[in-house]
C-alpha cells in the first residue's frame, strides 16, 4: 500500500473529524457525522497498523481516534431529564397507585403506637416486664436525648439512613410472603410503643414527642409505604383481579414497587438529615417540629395531590 497516496486520501476526513473533535457543541447532522468519521478512522487505523506500521502515521491516527471515542462519550453523557421526569411524574404516580395500601398501614400503626402506649401506661407491669427491670427516670430520658447527638452528625446521618432505608427495603421485598411483613411493622411498632410509654411514664411526654416528630414525621411514613406497598405486591399474586394472569399482576405491582423503592431511599435521605441535624439542635422545640411538619405535609401533597393530577400523563406511565 501506498502510505503516501492513502494518507492523502483520507486526510480530509481525518481534519475534518479534529475539528468536529474540537467543537463545544455539535449540531444534529454534525454529531451524527462525527461518528461516521470516528468509525472510519478507526477503520483506517487498523489498515495502516497491519499493512504499513508507520511510527508517526499510527500515532496521529490512534491520537485522533482516541479523542473521537472521548468526544462521543461526552456526547452521550448522562442526563438529569430521565431523573427529572422519574421524580415529577413516575414516583408521585406510583405513590398515589399504592396510597389505599400505605395509607392503610400508617393509621393502623399510629393507631395502634397510641393504644400500646395508653395500656402500658395503666398496666405498669408491662414497662417492668419489657425493659426486665426498675427503670431510672432521669437516665431513661438522658439516654433518649444523648442517642441523637452521640455520634458526629455525619456519622449518625449515615446510620441512620442505612438502617432505615434497609427496613423499608425488608418490606417491600418480604411483601410476596405477607407475614414478614407484619413482623417487620410489628418489631418496629413495639420499640417506639415501649419507649414512648417510658417517657410518658417518666413525665417526659413531651421530650418524646419534641425529638421523635422532626424526622418521624417522614421516617415512619416511609417505612408505612414500604410495608403498604410490600403487602399491596403481595396481594397481587393472591388476587390479580379478573383482567390479569397471576404472574401479570405480580409482575405490574413489582414495578411500582421498584419505583417506590427508588423513592424511599431520597425520603429516607431528608428525614435522616432532620435526625442528624435537626433533632439534635438548639433550635426552639416548635421550629424543629414545624421543620418536619412541614417537610411532611409537602410529602403528602406530593404523593397524593400532585400524584392523582400526573396519574395519566404519559411520562407517569412510561414505564408501566
Amino acid at each position: 500500500m501506498d502510505l503516501d497516496a492513502y494518507v492523502a486520501e483520507h486526510g480530509g476526513e481525518w481534519r475534518r473529524l479534529e475539528a468536529l473533535i474540537s467543537k463545544r457543541k455539535l449540531k444534529p447532522d454534525e454529531a451524527d457525522e462525527m461518528v461516521l468519521l470516528y468509525q472510519r478512522a478507526a477503520t483506517h487505523l487498523s489498515i495502516v497498523r497491519s499493512r504499513t506500521p508507520d511510527a508517526v502515521v499510527l500515532a496521529d491516527l490512534s491520537r485522533l481516534v482516541l479523542a473521537g471515542r472521548a468526544a462521543i462519550d461526552r456526547g452521550g453523557r448522562m442526563s438529569w431529564r430521565p431523573v427529572g421526569r422519574f421524580l415529577a411524574f413516575r414516583l408521585p404516580a406510583a405513590l398515589y397507585a399504592t396510597r389505599v395500601w400505605w395509607l392503610t398501614v400508617m393509621v393502623v400503626m399510629v393507631g395502634a403506637a397510641w393504644a400500646l402506649i395508653a395500656y402500658s401506661l395503666d398496666h405498669p407491669d408491662v414497662l417492668a416486664t419489657y425493659y426486665a427491670q426498675n427503670i431510672d427516670d432521669a437516665q431513661l430520658i438522658d439516654d433518649f436525648v444523648n442517642y441523637y447527638s452521640e455520634y458526629r452528625a455525619g456519622t449518625f446521618f449515615s446510620r441512620v439512613w442505612v438502617n432505615n432505608a434497609m427496613l423499608a427495603a425488608q418490606c417491600l421485598a418480604s411483601g410476596v410472603l405477607i407475614v414478614p411483613v407484619f413482623y417487620l411493622l410489628g418489631s418496629n411498632l413495639v420499640a417506639i410503643g415501649m419507649m414512648g410509654a417510658a417517657m410518658f411514664d417518666a413525665g417526659a411526654g413531651d421530650v418524646y414527642l419534641t425529638y421523635i416528630a422532626p424526622h418521624g414525621f417522614l421516617e415512619l411514613t416511609a417505612i408505612f409505604i414500604g410495608g403498604g406497598v410490600g403487602l399491596r405486591l403481595g396481594w397481587a399474586w393472591i388476587a390479580p383481579g379478573p383482567e390479569l394472569t397471576r404472574r401479570q399482576s405480580l409482575v405490574r405491582w413489582a414495578r411500582e414497587g421498584m419505583v417506590v423503592a427508588v423513592g424511599l431511599v431520597l425520603v429516607l435521605l431528608v428525614s435522616g438529615i432532620l435526625e442528624a441535624w435537626v433533632t439534635p439542635s438548639p433550635l426552639p422545640p416548635f421550629v424543629r417540629i414545624g421543620v418536619g411538619g412541614g417537610l411532611w405535609v409537602l410529602f403528602l401533597f406530593y404523593a397524593l395531590v400532585w400524584g392523582r393530577a400526573v396519574q395519566s400523563r404519559p411520562e407517569a406511565l412510561s414505564s408501566r
